[in-house]
């Protein structure tokens, strides 16, 4: 299987790239061997079924690009130094990184690995999945830039409806979608206010940067100076799938329709 794929527009191009970093469960043979974390934990860490939220992206004129490999592999939306020496051998930080490049504790707080990994290990994590993942994404920009002068990047994310792992309170009710731009940094107002909305004309209840603020790609991604704008925009998983039996609900459908619309709207809005 391809670590990730590339769908390009399939009519009407605009300047929009959508990123699904988090859908995959897939875990290469090559890194069976550290990982301990069951295979529900995968699926209950990922955000399952985003990419098939937003699989109609290309018809509306959007790059898509989608990860299929597990984020227990690597995680796509962290930065290559956000890991510490509890993850990974030789690593000279202060910082504790339980859930950062390479994920030490799944999100209800068990171990993903039977050890910690080598320099060997997490620079073939990199090389074989991370790197190429953004020069991919990088690329699609790039082009966007090129073309349109401009790129609006949408970071599509799903979460889990409530806090989970210690120290979480389970009746600790999240927003239906989460903005993320970091302060509204990352991207042009317009958008922001676009994606608010979009959500609040369908009854969503809305929350910026809570508990997400964005992740490595909207913040690394998101120069509005330099004409790319990006904003992780976060669904409660509660709109369209079922939290502990891991498949989608009746909603799920129209959830797919919501997604399809909101990719049209940032498209188009970014075309004026």
């Amino acid at each position: 299987m391809d670590h990730f794929t590339v769908r390009e527009p399939e009519r009407g191009e605009t300047p929009l790239v959508v990123e699904v970093p988090h859908a995959g469960t897939f875990v290469p043979p090559a890194y069976l061997a550290t990982l301990r974390a069951p295979t529900y934990s995968i699926g209950r860490d990922a955000d399952l079924f985003v990419d098939r939220l937003y699989d109609e992206a290309p018809l509306e004129g959007a790059t898509l690009l989608v990860a299929h490999v597990s984020r227990y592999v690597v995680d796509l939306n962290r930065g290559e130094q956000d890991v510490d020496s509890e993850t990974v051998e030789g690593v000279a930080s202060s910082v504790r990184a339980t859930r950062g490049l390479v994920w030490r504790l799944t999100g209800d707080g068990d171990p993903v690995h039977t050890r910690r990994l080598t320099q060997d290990e997490l620079q073939a994590r990199l090389e074989d999945v991370y790197r190429p993942y953004h020069t991919a994404l990088n690329a699609a920009l790039a082009r966007k830039v090129e073309r349109f002068g401009h790129a609006v990047l949408l970071a599509a994310h799903s979460m889990p409806s409530a806090g989970r792992g210690a120290g979480a309170s389970s009746t600790a009710g999240r927003a239906d979608v989460v903005p993320g731009s970091r302060g509204r940094t990352t991207a042009d107002a317009r958008y922001i206010d676009l994606v608010d909305d979009h959500a609040r004309d369908a009854g969503f209840s809305v929350r910026h940067d809570d508990p997400y603020r964005g992740g490595f790609s909207t913040a690394h991604y998101g120069r509005p100076l330099d004409g790319v704008h990006a904003i992780q925009v976060e669904l409660a998983r509660r709109l369209y799938m079922d939290e502990v039996g891991l498949f989608p609900t009746p909603n799920f459908d129209a959830m797919r329709q919501w997604c399809r619309a909101l990719v049209s709207k940032l498209g188009q809005s970014a075309l004026t």
